[in-house]
């Protein structure tokens, strides 16, 4: 064992420092990047929790998520929290158990912790109206197109010895997401005045967040209701042509079609009332009968006397006398006779006649080249359209009712041209949007890894491993060639001492020049193995 720690310290001794400092750069490097990596990919995939949510709610709720250890993310200035998408149905559960999100509002859960035997009954009216307002900004904000509502209430008490009850009011404040239809403001002065004992809902002004009157407070009650005509006729004309688009579109493709309705109301407000007898119907409602029988004597001398006119009196003498009789008869009976009285009030606002135009383009393919192929509509097609939208509008001939189905190309081209949906076992690999981008991001970080493994990692590791090459041996000088002595006319100094000193010398300088410009050119070629040889020298005793 002590020969394996010897060995691993003569090893480590062996690297020096650069290298140890490199092989710890580059250790310090794969163990952060294949971390990051790890990290990111285990990481659950984020959703969102809640959105515009208030300073107040946010605030609770992330109380809320650090207690149970719960990760999360906050984004738009904390008006939305992103939690694991795994856990978005039992955290919303969680958090209505609790109460939040609470609106941003105060409710009327201002009365659980307060204290009925120490407050006043001012205070009590106070918090009423406050948890009223609350409640009612709540239900308000639930309405689609609203991110936030503010509610004023005004509720004034009775005066002493007075007769008359003064009315509610109230103000609204609305922060919405575009703009809102009149029966969205309709909706609100509605939801608002049922809920407030005695207020109309005339008397609910709403305000949105630009200062815009959106109802005023003083309408009557026709425009409180049900809006004025133009009101009404181009909130009738958007309904149809929207029911028109959506049936349309649905056949032809999406943007594919254009649809203009027009209807004519007739806004006058007509009573009539109309009596109608019956004369079959009769029925003897009374009848009375009477008869008068009477009848008159006469003399046939046709003489007055006292003797005739006395009671009693008997006729003399030879004269005869004749009575006259007369008899009458009255019947009278009263009928019923069958009354119908029919009154008809036919309310402002009726439709005259509609008339639609509908323009709606041709389909669109690919040939062969790949190029883009227009194709008109045939007339089927256009009858079936054509059904359809009387169908949608009630199409009524005698009322005069107009459709028109023209079939015209557009001048934008669609950029995209619907495939066929693939059916059967192919049909069953239909990912989402989330899914694409997690396995788009699954491969850069694959592709990431494999870059820096073998562009990086492989040629530091193979460098700073590599065992040093052992020391180049210099070459052999070559042997200088002999000089042979000029002869000269002048006689030789053999013995002159100096003479062959300096010819040592020369020769010495010559084989000193020689072996430098070697040992340079070898050290030009060879520069590693020339530092290794240094190296070596220096760390040798002296």
């Amino acid at each position: 064992m002590g020969w394996f720690v010897q060995g691993l310290f003569s090893f480590l001794k062996g690297l020096g420092a650069a290298r140890m400092a490199a092989m710890a750069a580059v250790t310090l490097a794969l163990v952060g990047f294949f971390g990051f990596v790890i990290m990111r990919v285990t990481t659950p995939p984020m959703a969102t929790l809640f959105t515009d949510l208030s300073y107040e709610d946010s605030s609770a709720i992330i109380k809320d998520l650090e207690r149970q250890g719960i990760p999360y993310e906050m984004k738009n200035d904390g008006a939305v929290i992103q939690v694991p998408k795994d856990k978005i149905t039992r955290l919303r559960m969680k958090l209505a158990e609790g109460g939040l999100p609470k609106g941003g509002g105060i409710g009327y859960e201002i009365f659980d912790k307060s204290d009925a035997l120490g407050s006043t009954s001012f205070v009590q009216n106070i918090n009423h109206l406050r948890a009223l307002e609350g409640e009612l900004a709540r239900t308000i904000k639930a309405i689609d197109r609203i991110q936030a509502a503010r509610v004023h209430l005004v509720l004034p008490e009775r005066p002493l010895f007075s007769r008359e009850t003064p009315e509610p009011s109230a103000s609204i404040v609305l922060r919405v997401r575009g703009a809102l239809e009149p029966q969205q403001v309709r909706a609100i002065r509605h939801i608002v005045a049922s809920a407030v004992n005695g207020m109309k809902a005339q008397r609910v002004s709403i305000v949105d967040e630009t200062g815009q009157l959106l109802a005023n407070g003083a309408a009557g009650d026709g425009a409180a209701d049900g809006g004025s005509g133009d009101e009404r006729r181009a909130s009738f004309e958007k309904r149809m042509r929207d029911q028109v688009e959506a049936i349309v579109s649905s056949v032809v493709g999406s943007g594919r079609a254009r649809v203009q309705l027009t209807a004519d109301f007739d806004y006058n407000k007509v009573t009539q009332t109309s009596d109608k007898f019956d004369p079959e119907g009769r029925v003897l409602r009374s009848s009375q009968s009477r008869e008068e029988s009477a009848a008159t004597a006469n003399a046939n001398d046709g003489q007055v006397t006292v003797n005739n006119e006395l009671p009693g009196a008997q006729g003399q003498g030879t004269g005869s006398t004749a009575k006259d009789q007369s008899k009458k008869s009255e019947e009278i009976n009263n009928y019923e006779i069958s009354r119908v009285t029919k009154t008809e009030v036919t309310e402002a606002g009726r439709v005259n006649r509609i008339s639609v135009a509908v323009l709606v383009d041709g389909s669109y393919t690919k040939n062969d080249k790949g190029d883009v192929v227009y194709a008109a509509r045939s007339k089927e097609d256009l009858d079936r359209i054509a059904t359809l939208v009387r169908s949608a509008i009630g199409f009524d001939q005698k009322r005069g009712d107009q459709v028109e189905i023209v079939n015209l190309r557009f001048a934008d081209v669609p950029s995209v041209i619907p495939a066929e949906t693939p059916k059967g076992f192919l049909g069953m690999f239909q990912f989402t949007k989330d899914d694409i981008m997690y396995f788009v991001e699954l491969g850069v970080m694959l592709i990431l890894g494999i870059i820096v493994v073998f562009m990086v990692v492989r040629p530091l590791l193979k460098r700073v491993l590599t065992a040093d090459p052992a020391p180049a041996v210099p070459a052999p000088l070559p042997a200088l060639p002999e000089t042979t002595p000029q002869p000269t006319h002048q006689p030789q100094l053999a013995n002159n001492a100096t003479a062959q000193m300096i010819d040592v010398a020369q020769v010495q300088g010559q084989v000193h020049a020689q072996s430098v410009h070697r040992v340079g050119e070898l050290a030009d070629r060879n520069p590693n193995e020339t530092a290794s040889i240094i190296r070596q020298w220096l760390s040798e005793p002296a």
